[in-house]
């Protein structure tokens, strides 16, 4: 294993995407932060980072958390009137 260093960040994020990935890193046994990196790590490489299992988790997730954003959106995003406090 190779040692790192985290540091503490506030990072602010779309509500219902969050409820995904923390259902997604419970489900896997995980922190959100390890999941996030994990994905970064990934994508960094341009590399899936989710096996076809995990991928329908994340569709029911979304389902569940009623998350209607995609890729597409990502760059679109805007915060609505109250969404300054998360």
């Amino acid at each position: 294993m190779k040692q790192i260093e985290r540091v503490q960040t506030g990072l602010r994020i779309e509500k219902r995407l969050l409820k995904v990935l923390k259902g997604l890193a419970e489900h896997l046994d995980i922190s959100v932060a390890e999941l996030l990196e994990g994905v970064a790590l990934h994508s960094f490489e341009g590399r899936p980072p989710f096996s076809a299992a995990t991928m329908e988790k994340i569709r029911q997730l979304k389902i569940v958390y009623d998350l209607d954003l995609n890729a597409e959106d990502s760059h679109r995003l805007r915060e609505g009137e109250g969404g300054t406090n998360g």
